[in-house]
């Protein structure tokens, strides 16, 4: 009997398809867990991994990665719930060896396993390639985003980040003790370090790649 490890942070969701699944087929879910901390101890120990973390938040890229090198030979399959094939090709990339959306019929879920664990591909050989491309090209915009980030000073930054708090220049000196004049300095430089045309963009920028935080009032 197949041994499955289902990483969900969803109860429902994942205690409903782990019912399902053990009466549908020949396998039987050991554990079911909702982070990768609980999902390590048993990377190593499965034939089939079905992950349902968000694939746009880094943790299940992560995990795929992880998951990949503790035991290569093990299908993963991913439910998504988002269809921007960005995302997708993200997964791919990691190791997912199939992505199918959590609105998937239990038929085509039951119907990837079986050919996962049969070795068939679970995609054209075409979009593979596509999805792989796309991966790679992400890749080198993020890396060029970094790069373009660390031009900025620890100063530069705070700045920024004090402006996502929504101060003004006056305000935004008073915080920092520094003049309004060297507030609007920095701006300028920030500006050109970012080849952007307005604060707001620059926010925008480092709010995308991480380099600054939104914060909840």
């Amino acid at each position: 009997m197949n041994r499955v490890l289902l990483v969900d942070d969803h109860a429902v969701y994942r205690e409903a398809l782990g019912l399902i699944l053990e009466q549908r087929l020949d396998l039987r879910v050991v554990a079911q867990v909702a982070s990768i901390d609980a999902a390590r101890p048993w990377f190593a120990d499965v034939e089939l991994g079905i992950v349902g973390l968000s694939i746009t938040n880094g943790a299940c890229a992560a995990l795929l990665r992880e998951w990949r090198a503790a035991n290569p030979a093990a299908p993963i399959l991913v439910l998504s719930e988002s269809s921007e094939r960005s995302d997708l090709a993200m997964a791919i990339e990691a190791g997912a060896t199939g992505v199918l959306a959590k609105t998937t019929s239990l038929a085509e879920i039951i119907e990837s396993i079986q050919l996962a664990w049969a070795g068939e591909s679970l995609l054209p050989p075409q979009e593979m390639i596509d999805l792989l491309r796309m991966a790679s090209l992400r890749r080198e915009h993020e890396y060029a985003a970094t790069e373009t980030l660390n031009r900025l000073t620890p100063r530069e930054l705070e700045i920024l980040q004090v402006l996502a708090e929504g101060l003004s220049d006056r305000e935004i000196g008073e915080r920092l003790h520094i003049s309004t004049e060297t507030v609007r300095t920095h701006f300028v430089n920030i500006l050109g370090k970012l080849h952007v045309s307005s604060r707001i963009q620059a926010l925008v920028f480092a709010v995308r790649h991480g380099a600054v935080q939104i914060r909840a009032e």
